[in-house]
């Protein structure tokens, strides 16, 4: 019997063809199991078996051991999504071979009539034992089978011990991208669900103000993100606007901005002005949410009066909104009053600003993921960019909007967005 590593010339044309077949006949496999058969078709033209079975003592103590695959079985059975049809037997002679971590060649086969394992066994007189070692244990083991008495060569067992292996750790490494695959999917349609939830806190359409047209972008970096922009209306036709922005990226942002959301929404009383507004948001923030987190919240509030065209407004830490008058063309920020980021210190006072708009004048709320966006060299947009989209000075708003978002699209060129990007324009009419 020609052993796989055999030196002499009979035959290796045959033999190399068929290993090079194998090989790439395995490469192709995505499913552990059909790569177990390919590899078991060569196996038996390599070697001639009578009966061959899979052992695994996996999860289980000693000397419990299960069945994974005989050739006995009329039924194919997936040892990884299948293992409650899998046998489990106790003891006898393979219990011993498995738990002996070793391989072993026995010539002259004799069977105990009481064995759990003699329906597997029954009929062959020669065995070959090959353990399959994870992190130094034989957790896995193969049994070729043979009717006639010493019927495998103890010169070619390293061989098959060294072939079995490596073949057994491709076939382990496959099931364990499987497995990952599979969590990242479950991950990934958990985080679709977040971002969709994370989304329908969003203004479903815009309001409709009077003396202000509005348009609004909103990008995540991820399934989910942190960026957050909404209107409250209020008292005496007047409008709250709000926009934040959570630190950090991905699920832990979405949900810090679901509970911002939240906290924004149930205020008990009457209307507060800007300043009291973020001061009540960042107390609740501070009280069960961000201390020990490292997490905070940057945004800015204010209160738009249509009768008045004027904005009252206070910041917590946030990009100062752009002001195009395209009156004149002058540009202007927003950046008459500043806070701490709420989330961070309970006796920050955030003071109110007061700014008056006119006919024409241009507004752009936005989030860092703007202004911070990088093209493939690593440089950013920047203000002074953002400051050059607003020149055309467009009629509507959804006009300026678009205009942004090309030149954010043509900085970057393609260039995947590291933070989240929000925009929200508003003319005054």
């Amino acid at each position: 019997m020609l052993g796989l590593l055999d030196t002499s010339t009979a035959n290796w044309r045959q033999r190399l063809d068929l290993i090079v077949d194998t090989m790439r006949a395995m490469s192709s496999q995505t499913d552990p199991q059909a790569m177990v058969r390919e590899y078991g078709k060569s196996i038996r033209k390599l070697l001639p078996l009578d009966g061959s079975m899979s052992l695994s003592r996996r999860g289980l103590t000693p000397p419990h051991y299960r069945i994974t695959r005989s050739t006995t079985w009329k039924e194919e059975i997936n040892p990884w999504k299948e293992k409650d049809r899998l046998p489990v037997l106790e003891a006898g002679l393979l219990g011993k071979l498995i738990y002996a971590d070793a391989p072993q060649v026995i010539d002259c086969l004799e069977v105990q009539p009481d064995d759990p394992a003699v329906a597997y066994l029954a009929g062959h007189r020669s065995l070959m034992a090959i353990p399959m070692y994870d992190k130094g244990v034989a957790l896995n083991m193969v049994v070729l089978l043979r009717r006639e008495p010493a019927g495998f060569s103890r010169e070619h067992l390293p061989d098959w011990v060294w072939l079995s292996n490596l073949f057994g750790r491709a076939t382990h490494n496959l099931v364990l991208a499987d497995e990952l695959q599979s969590a990242y999917d479950a991950v990934d349609h958990e985080l679709q669900i977040v971002g969709d939830i994370q989304r329908s806190l969003l203004p479903a359409h815009l309001p409709v103000i009077p003396t202000m047209d509005l348009a609004a972008s909103y990008q995540t970096s991820q399934r989910a993100g942190g960026d957050y922009y909404d209107f409250f209306p209020l008292p005496e036709n007047k409008w709250g606007i709000f926009l934040a922005d959570v630190s950090g990226h991905g699920t832990p942002a979405a949900v810090l901005m679901a509970i911002t959301h939240c906290i924004a929404h149930t205020h008990p009383g009457p209307p507060i002005p800007p300043g009291q507004t973020l001061a009540y948001i960042n107390h609740h923030l501070l009280a069960h949410y961000t201390v020990g987190f490292g997490s905070f919240v940057t945004a800015f509030y204010g209160i738009y009066d249509p009768a008045t065209r004027q904005l009252t407004y206070a910041s917590a830490g946030h990009n100062p909104p752009r002001l195009k008058r395209c009156g004149d063309g002058a540009l202007a920020s927003l950046n008459h009053t500043a806070g701490l980021p709420l989330g961070i210190s309970d006796d920050e006072p955030y003071e109110e600003a007061v700014q008056l708009l006119k006919p024409g004048d241009q507004v752009v709320f936005y989030t860092d993921g703007i202004t911070e966006a990088h093209n493939s060299a690593g440089e950013m947009f920047g203000v002074a960019r953002l400051d050059a989209a607003l020149a055309g000075c467009p009629h509507q708003a959804s006009d300026l909007l678009d205009v942004v978002l090309e030149k954010v699209a043509q900085f970057t060129a393609g260039h995947p967005a590291e933070d989240d990007r929000t925009i929200l324009v508003a003319r005054i009419s």
